[in-house]
């Protein structure tokens, strides 16, 4: 469990704020993992040991996991169990529904899995998301502005003088804290960074879509960077799947230090 402090403090010590995304498609596992009693933690384990020297966070998206039934359950459980304490452990389930199912996610997330956050729709308002909130030393963290192509649907609508999203974190903003509450921006959105930042000047983004979703890491850190660098940048693909042969997790490991090499130009 990481409160803001210690999380400041990691990614000054590892000069990186890279969160590697878990996003493990059985499909796309090494042939010879195929034979281990558990496929998906065997590769999500080679993969954390290869990038542990250079991440400050890992990103379950928990849907490759639910998809497995109750061996991925089992897959997730022992993964975030692997994860060491001194990385920030993030539940990407996207969850969203009234307080007394909400309250139910958060439990499940927060206490039977153990996870330090958990991403949240915000579609339904503050009561929805209050439940996470309540949990001390947890984080929640609210999808703002997406990546995807309909996040022109709804999220760049304006409402009178100002988008969707803007009212989002002006109105988000108040249920919690910088020191528990973060929001999700996509790395393709990086030409509004500077103006998001100046709506939450002190909150943690977490950031989807650098690497395979063409994401502009230098162009993203140069407009929403702060003092305490306010940043978690979220790589999947390219890492994890940076080779699909028994070197994977070589590669893997050689990937992350790559974009920590870069994050590290951007913190000096």
């Amino acid at each position: 469990m990481l409160n803001r402090t210690e999380l400041v403090q990691s990614i000054r010590q590892k000069k990186s704020y890279l969160c590697v995304g878990l996003d493990t498609d059985p499909a796309k596992i090494p042939a010879h993992l195929l034979s281990e009693p558990d496929p998906v933690f065997a590769f999500n384990k080679a993969i954390i040991d290869a990038t542990l020297e250079f991440a400050v966070s890992y990103k379950i998206n928990t849907a490759f996991y639910e998809s497995q039934g109750i061996q991925g359950w089992e897959s997730l459980q022992k993964t975030v169990a692997y994860l060491p304490s001194d990385v920030l452990s993030i539940a990407d389930a996207k969850r969203g529904d009234i307080g007394n199912t909400s309250a139910q996610y958060a439990k499940t997330f927060f206490e039977t899995f153990g996870f330090d956050a958990v991403t949240v729709a915000p579609y339904m308002g503050a009561d929805s998301v209050e439940p996470f909130l309540a949990y001390k030393g947890k984080w929640t963290i609210l999808l703002a502005l997406t990546s995807n192509k309909g996040a022109a649907d709804f999220e760049l609508q304006k409402t009178g003088s100002e988008y969707l999203y803007e009212k989002v974190l002006k109105t988000a903003a108040g249920w919690g804290t910088p020191d528990n509450l973060m929001f999700v921006v996509g790395a393709t959105q990086a030409e509004r960074m500077a103006s998001i930042r100046s709506v939450c000047p002190d909150h943690f983004y977490l950031v989807p879509g650098v690497g395979a979703q063409g994401g502009d890491l230098q162009a993203l850190s140069q407009a929403a960077l702060n003092k305490d660098v306010g940043l978690l940048v979220n790589v999947s693909r390219s890492i994890i799947y940076a080779s699909s042969q028994a070197d994977f997790a070589e590669k893997a490991g050689a990937a992350a230090r790559a974009y920590q090499q870069e994050m590290m130009r951007f913190l000096l």
